[in-house]
């Protein structure tokens, strides 16, 4: 997971490119349209928030928003951004060491890591986050569907099933990075006996764990 904290380290300058994609827009305002009714009055912690680009749709309705980030850069970004009317702090935080994190949280918002999570290792994280949040609270997950000529193609798949792409920045470095692009079915299975309610968009999923 090193290479995977130094590409979107070195990746923070142009990291909202992506939600510059024109085919995208529709399912980006559906999105962040579902987001504050499913965080309002609650108290959030946002795993791997990178450059604030969803806290400032979860800051809408929320109590708070605690947005972590593994990399002090990306949050750096996100620290320009304007928030609201929600309390929003950020904090360095490792995503699979979620107890160390202070405070107690009703909700916990992991949006577009599920997808970096190895296979042999996503139950474990799944468990980390239900541990994480209060009794009677909710874990949020959005992240990609694979679509030919969206997303970048899959480079290598390994024998666990993770798949990889190829990614570039402006100044030419390349970066090997794992992508999976789970099924409703694999996240049901993943995060049992909880309950999962799924939504399913063109090129986006989200999803309520409890």
């Amino acid at each position: 997971m090193s290479e995977l904290a130094d590409y979107y380290r070195d990746r923070a300058g142009e990291y909202d490119a992506v939600y510059n994609k024109p085919e995208r827009q529709e399912d980006l305002a559906r999105l962040r349209a579902l987001l504050p009714p499913l965080v309002a009055g609650r108290s959030v912690l946002e795993v791997a928030a990178g450059t604030g680009y969803w806290t400032t749709a979860l800051s809408t309705t929320a109590a708070s928003v605690l947005a972590t980030d593994v990399n002090e850069e990306t949050l750096a970004v996100a620290r320009t951004r304007s928030y609201g009317p929600g309390e929003v702090e950020f904090a360095i935080a490792d995503a699979y060491d979620l107890a160390a994190t202070p405070g107690r949280f009703d909700a916990i918002f992991a949006g577009f890591f599920w997808s970096h999570v190895p296979r042999a290792d996503v139950r474990r994280f799944a468990l980390s986050l239900l541990d994480r949040v209060e009794p009677g609270g909710v874990v949020i997950l959005a992240d990609n569907r694979y679509v030919e000529g969206s997303n970048y193609p899959i480079t290598r798949t390994t024998d666990g099933g993770d798949t990889y792409q190829n990614r570039s920045l402006s100044d030419g470095r390349v970066y090997e990075v794992l992508k999976n692009f789970p099924s409703r079915e694999e996240l049901v299975a993943d995060v049992a006996p909880a309950e999962v309610e799924w939504t399913e968009l063109t090129y986006f999923w989200l999803a309520t764990v409890c």
